[in-house]
C-alpha cells in the first residue's frame, strides 16, 4: 500500500478506475467488460504461443528424421570425381564444428520387381563409415546395414520402398540405370541385380519411399568411376551448416562445390516458414480485436467519469494528465491479459505431452493416428523468442488501443461536463 501512496497520482487514479466497481451497476459493467477485454487478450496470446510451438516441435521433428538420413553439409569435386577424399576429409576436420566425415556417390535409377517399377535414388556408401554423418545404421528395422560388401551387389532399402516393390531379405531386384549401353538395336539402360540385405526406417517418407543405399565400390562401378563423388559432414550444430559451408570452401584445398542441407530442401523449409507467418498474422488478429475491445470499455469509462475529469481538471490537472490515467487503466489490462496469456501458453506448451493424450483418453480419439501419420504425437517446441515477439506485439496492440479513448477524455471542457451535474 506504501508503493501505490507514493505513485504519482495519474497511476493512482488510473489503477483505482482498473478496480472493479462496487457501488453502482454501471462500474461493474464496465468492470466486466475489462475483465472480457483482459482474458481475451491473454487467450488470443496463449493460443498463439501453443500453435507457434507445435508447429515448431513438428519442423523439428521432421527435420531431425530428414537429417538422420541427410549430411549436414555435402561436398564435391568441380571435376565430379574426390580421388583424394582422404586428404580432403582430414581438411575438412580441421574445422572445430566438423565432427564426422564420409565418402560418397549418388545417383538416380529405377528399381524393378517383376511388374513393379519405382524410381529411386541409389546412394553409394562405405558401411563403416556412414555412421559417422547418418542414422540410417541405426534405423535398419530388418537385416544387417553392415551387409553391403564390395562387390556382393547388395543393397539396403526403404521400408515403404521394399513394400511398393513387395520384396523381402534376401530376394533380388533389378536396378535401371539411365546411363544406357550403345547396341546394334539401339541405346539401352544398363541393368543390374541387387540382393536385398537390409530395410531401413527414417520416418520420413521422402526417404523411407525413393532411397537405397548400396556399398561405395558398387555404386562406382556402375557410375563408372574411379572415386566417391564427395564428402558428407555431420556438424556439432546443423543450425551453423551455412556458415561453416563457406568457411570449408574457403579453407579446403582444391576446386569444391559446397552445399548444406537447407539449401537441398530449400522449397520445404520456406513452405514451412511461410505457413508460421501466415499463422502467427492470422491468430495476431485474434489479440487485435480483444485489444480493440478496450476501446469500448475507456470510451464507456470516460462517459461515466466526465464529472470526475472535470473536477480533476478544475483542480488543476492538466489534460495530458487525464490522458495519462486512461492509457495507464487501458494500459494494464493489457498487460495483465498479456501476462495470463503468457503464463497460460508457456504452460500448455510445455506440458503438451501430457495434455494431448489425456483429452485423447477423455475423448476415446486419436488426433494422429499411427496408421496415417509418421509422427503419432503431438510435439512441442516452446522458442523464448517467439513468447517474447507475442508478448511484445500484444502489449503494443493494447496500448494503441487506449490512444483514441485517452485522447476524447483530455478534450472533455468541465464546465460542459458539469452543466447537468
Amino acid at each position: 500500500m506504501s508503493i501505490v501512496k507514493n505513485l504519482p497520482f495519474e497511476w493512482r487514479v488510473g489503477l483505482r478506475y482498473t478496480r472493479a466497481g462496487k457501488r453502482s451497476g454501471r462500474n461493474s459493467f464496465i468492470s466486466f467488460i475489462s475483465l472480457i477485454s483482459m482474458a481475451g487478450i491473454g487467450l488470443g496470446v496463449a493460443a498463439l504461443i501453443v500453435v507457434l510451438s507445435v508447429m515448431n516441435g513438428f519442423q523439428k521433428e521432421v527435420t531431425d528424421r530428414m537429417l538422420s538420413v541427410l549430411a549436414h553439409v555435402e561436398v564435391f569435386d568441380a571435376s565430379g570425381v574426390m580421388p583424394n577424399w582422404q586428404a580432403e576429409a582430414a581438411a575438412a576436420r580441421k574445422n572445430p564444428e566438423v565432427i564426422g566425415t564420409a565418402p560418397f556417390a549418388e545417383t538416380q535409377g529405377m528399381l524393378v520387381r517383376e511388374d513393379v517399377l519405382r524410381p529411386a535414388v541409389i546412394r553409394g556408401v562405405l558401411p563403416a563409415e556412414e555412421p559417422n554423418v547418418s542414422d540410417v545404421a541405426k534405423q535398419t528395422r530388418r537385416g544387417s546395414f553392415s551387409a553391403l560388401q564390395p562387390g556382393a551387389y547388395n543393397i539396403v532399402l526403404g521400408i515403404e520402398l521394399a513394400r511398393a516393390l513387395r520384396v523381402n531379405l534376401g530376394e533380388k531386384v533389378t536396378l535401371a540405370l539411365a546411363q544406357g549401353q550403345t547396341t546394334p538395336a539401339g541405346v539401352i539402360p544398363r541393368l543390374r541385380s541387387f540382393t536385398v540385405v537390409g530395410i531401413f526406417e527414417a520416418g520420413h517418407n521422402e526417404f523411407d519411399s525413393a532411397l537405397a543405399f548400396v556399398h561405395l565400390t558398387d555404386a562406382e562401378k556402375l557410375l563408372r568411376i574411379d572415386a566417391p563423388a564427395g564428402l558428407r559432414l555431420r556438424l556439432q550444430d546443423m543450425h551453423r551448416a551455412p556458415d561453416v559451408a563457406q568457411e570449408l570452401k574457403a579453407s579446403m584445398p582444391g576446386d569444391l562445390v559446397v552445399r548444406d542441407w537447407s539449401k537441398l530442401n530449400a522449397n520445404w523449409f520456406a513452405a514451412v516458414q511461410t505457413e508460421k507467418r501466415m499463422m502467427f498474422i492470422i491468430l495476431t488478429l485474434i489479440i487485435a480485436v480483444a485489444a480493440f475491445n478496450l476501446v469500448s470499455t475507456l470510451v464507456m469509462t470516460v462517459t461515466d467519469k466526465q464529472a470526475d475529469i472535470a473536477i480533476l481538471r478544475t483542480l488543476g490537472a492538466s489534460p495530458r494528465s487525464i490522458m495519462k490515467i486512461f492509457m495507464i487503466q487501458g494500459a494494464l489490462v493489457g498487460i495483465l491479459g498479456t501476462a495470463l496469456g503468457v503464463a497460460g501458453g508457456v504452460l500448455v506448451a510445455l506440458n503438451i505431452d501430457v495434455i494431448v493424450p489425456f483429452i485423447e483418453h477423455l475423448l476415446g480419439v486419436q488426433f494422429l493416428s499411427k496408421d496415417i501419420y509418421y509422427i503419432s504425437t503431438v510435439p512441442s517446441d516452446l522458442r523464448w523468442p517467439d513468447v517474447s515477439k507475442i508478448g511484445g506485439v500484444a502489449v503494443v496492440l493494447a496500448f494503441v488501443a487506449t490512444i483514441y479513448p485517452s485522447w476524447w477524455a483530455a478534450s472533455v471542457k468541465p464546465a460542459e461536463a458539469l452543466r447537468y451535474e
